[in-house]
């Protein structure tokens, strides 16, 4: 398959997806997702992501919510896959740090990162991408594992 290049309205779009990350309360709830909150199994997700109580509920909800919207972009093709692919990681991590429950998760919720998924599955640049991706985070799991060991 030949490369296609992407537009000035992708670069635009790319742009503007950056810009929004820097937003002081998404980048707040970022930080948290990624580097404080680990769950092990899907009820620990569970008791953050079905407790709005729970004052890391919006945080949680709105990056997934945030990556699953710049996925869906790139697969009904507002925006060229190979540049997201190169220009964002996040989603991916965020994939491979759920992977280990993502089945357990998908039972009582089937949509959870169904979007990241789809573009992992269709697009081979995001499926090398995750691999990459998948495989730090299993080592990081595995060192936390066997820190707590």
């Amino acid at each position: 398959m030949e490369r296609m290049l992407a537009t000035p309205a992708d670069a635009e779009i790319i742009l503007n997806l950056y810009q929004l990350r820097t937003e002081a309360e998404l980048r707040k709830a970022r930080a948290w997702i990624t580097g404080v909150f680990w769950p092990t199994t899907a009820e620990e997700y569970f008791a953050v992501a079905s407790n709005p109580a729970d004052p890391h509920n919006a945080w949680l909800r709105q990056v997934l919510s945030y990556w699953e919207m710049a996925a869906a972009m790139v697969i009904h093709g507002a925006v060229s896959a190979e540049l997201f692919v190169d220009c964002n990681a996040e989603g991916f991590f965020l994939l491979a740090k759920f992977s280990h429950i993502l089945e357990a998760i998908r039972e009582k919720n089937p949509g959870f990162l169904i979007k990241t998924t789809e573009l992992v599955g269709r697009f081979s640049a995001a499926a090398q991408r995750y691999e990459v991706v998948l495989k730090n985070v299993q080592a990081r799991l595995n060192s936390q594992q066997a820190k707590q060991a």
